[in-house]
């Protein structure tokens, strides 16, 4: 990767070998690597050791994971928060994993519509739920740094499933809860 690096340096108009370039393409190696590791993570070795049985029949709710992840269109990072909720049937799962999901699928090359589906038929396939809810609001960097350049542009999409899909009053609820006083916050 770091020959390519050094290769788009050149392409763009750099000297790869000035003082501030010189180990560039070895810090952006390292970067990439960490940007998109959630391609060496499997969902089902995130969630299966925090699975427990447990009669608990109301909705969890896990609001404001923060999210980063690359746009595969541009290479640009997309940012913001991912709200989750589920609806228990006979198992649940260890709060921490839900971010930690989030994190695995986000550290890939992504669209938000597939990331916010990812992880609701995810949890969906493996607690089996009553249902499932997955928000995600994020700024995108190739709308406010190119394109149509718009500051205040915000995308947000949902994935709901099961009695969230089925129930308006469930929905309803999960929204509420993740609302804040001033609407959904970023």
């Amino acid at each position: 990767m770091e020959h390519l690096i050094r290769q788009l340096l050149k392409e763009i108009g750099e000297d790869p070998l000035r003082e501030g370039l010189e180990k560039t393409p070895t810090r952006v190696a390292k970067a990439w690597e960490y940007l998109t590791s959630g391609y060496r993570r499997d969902a089902h070795e995130v969630l299966n050791e925090a699975l427990f049985t447990e009669a608990y029949d109301e909705m969890v709710v896990v609001k404001d994971i923060d999210l980063y992840s690359m746009c595969e269109h541009h290479l640009l990072p997309f940012f913001g928060k991912c709200h989750i909720a589920y609806m228990p049937s006979k198992k649940i799962v260890g709060l921490s994993k839900l971010p930690r999901l989030v994190e695995m699928f986000a550290r890939r090359l992504q669209v938000q519509e597939r990331l916010t589906t990812q992880i609701a038929q995810t949890l969906n396939e493996v607690l089996q739920p009553r249902g499932v809810a997955v928000v995600i609001e994020a700024l995108h960097m190739c709308m406010l740094m190119r394109g149509v350049e718009k500051q205040n542009s915000k995308a947000v999409t949902s994935a709901m499933l099961g009695q969230f899909r089925d129930r308006p009053e469930t929905r309803a609820e999960f929204m509420e809860l993740i609302r804040s006083r001033g609407g959904l916050i970023l």
